[in-house]
C-alpha cells in the first residue's frame, strides 16, 4: 500500500467529512475540499493550514453533475495530482413514500447517488490518467437492507453506491486503482440527530475508525467495526422475519 499525500473530501464542510479533513491534516497529509457552504469550508481550510502541507477550496453542489470534472479538475491542478478521493457528501431527508413528500426523496437519491456516481466519473477519469488512485466511496449501514418509512429511499440510495463501489472492485481487482467502501453506522453528525440509541457512536471515535480503515484501504468496512462488523453480516444472511424486527 503506497502512501496517499494528496487528498480530495467531498461534503467537508460539516459532519463526517469536516472530521475526516481534521484527521488527515494531522497526519501532514495535502487536503482538497469540497463543499456547498463555502464560508464553513474557508474557516475549516484555514484552521488546516497550520498543520497540513496544502489545503485548497471549492464550492461545489454534487448533484450539479456537469460542475462535478471541472471542480475536480481544478482541484487536482492546485495540489499536482490526487491520490486518494473520498466521495461523501450526501444527504438525509426522506419521507415516507406515497406520503406527498416525493421531492425529499428524489433529492436524496440525486445527492447519495447520482451525485455520487459524478463524483465517482470525475475521479477515475483523473486516476486513469495518471496510472493509480485510491477511491472512497461513504456509502452506509443503512444500504446493507432495505429500511422501511422515512428511511426507504436513502437506503435504496447507499444500497446503489454500495453496488456502484463493488462493481468498480471487481474492474480495477490487482490494479494501481484501488476501491474501498465505508459503512458507517450510528455517528453523531448532524444527519443522524434526534435518533436515539444506545449504538450511537460520539463523533471523533467515528471519525478515527473511518480514517483507520481508509488508510488501511479495506474493500469494504463497517465502521466503527463493533457493533456493526456483526450487525451488517446479520442483516446480509438473516431472514426478513427477523431483520424487519432489527430495522
Amino acid at each position: 500500500m503506497s502512501r496517499r499525500d494528496k487528498i480530495l473530501i467531498t461534503g467537508a464542510s460539516s459532519g463526517l467529512g469536516e472530521g475526516m479533513a481534521r484527521e488527515f491534516a494531522a497526519k501532514g497529509r495535502s487536503l482538497a475540499l469540497a463543499a456547498r457552504r463555502t464560508d464553513r469550508l474557508d474557516a475549516l481550510a484555514s484552521e488546516l493550514r497550520s498543520s497540513a502541507p496544502q489545503v485548497a477550496t471549492a464550492g461545489l453542489d454534487v448533484t450539479d453533475v456537469d460542475a462535478v470534472p471541472v471542480v475536480f479538475g481544478k482541484l487536482r491542478d492546485e495540489l499536482d495530482g490526487l491520490d486518494r478521493v473520498i466521495v461523501n457528501a450526501g444527504l438525509g431527508k426522506g419521507a415516507p413514500l406515497g406520503t406527498g413528500k416525493m421531492h425529499a426523496n428524489i433529492e436524496t437519491v440525486q445527492t447519495n447517488l447520482v451525485g455520487a456516481l459524478a463524483q465517482v466519473e470525475a475521479a477515475l477519469e483523473i486516476f486513469r490518467a495518471q496510472g493509480h488512485g485510491h477511491l472512497v466511496l461513504v456509502s452506509s449501514m443503512s444500504g446493507v437492507r432495505g429500511l422501511p418509512k422515512a428511511q426507504t429511499a436513502y437506503s435504496a440510495s447507499k444500497a446503489g453506491l454500495t453496488a456502484l463501489g463493488q462493481g468498480l472492485q471487481a474492474e480495477f481487482a490487482n490494479s494501481p486503482i484501488t476501491v474501498s467502501i465505508l459503512l458507517p453506522g450510528y455517528i453523531e453528525t448532524d444527519i443522524n440527530r434526534g435518533v436515539k440509541t444506545a449504538m450511537m457512536t460520539d463523533t471523533d471515535k467515528g471519525v478515527r475508525a473511518m480514517v483507520e480503515a481508509i488508510e488501511a484501504e479495506k474493500a469494504y468496512a463497517p465502521v466503527p467495526g463493533w457493533p456493526w462488523v456483526p450487525i451488517a453480516a446479520a442483516l446480509r444472511f438473516l431472514p426478513s422475519a427477523i431483520t424487519r424486527r432489527m430495522v
